[in-house]
């Protein structure tokens, strides 16, 4: 697995799990990153990793997002769908 060396510069919380992410990444590469490949309440999560097959949608404090094209930014709340 390739991973960037820089230390995660961001928490973000997942169905209150706290995860650190790095900023520029998408929600969906910081939750990869930290071992979290389901990001709904089915066994579905990121894909496709450009925005076409909705897979990775979530709730981004409080609002439906496409996880793979939002980025991460520092206290965000996300919960499956």
């Amino acid at each position: 697995m390739l991973r960037r060396a820089a230390a995660a510069d961001l928490t973000i919380r997942f169905a209150g799990q706290t995860v650190s992410a790095r900023q520029g990444d998408s929600v969906a590469a910081a939750l990869l990153a930290a071992g979290i490949v389901a990001t709904r309440n089915k066994p579905s999560g990121p894909y496709c990793m450009m925005g076409a097959c909705f897979e990775c949608v979530v709730s981004v404090d409080g609002r439906t997002e496409r996880a793979c094209m939002t980025e991460v930014r520092d206290g965000l709340r996300i919960e499956p769908l």
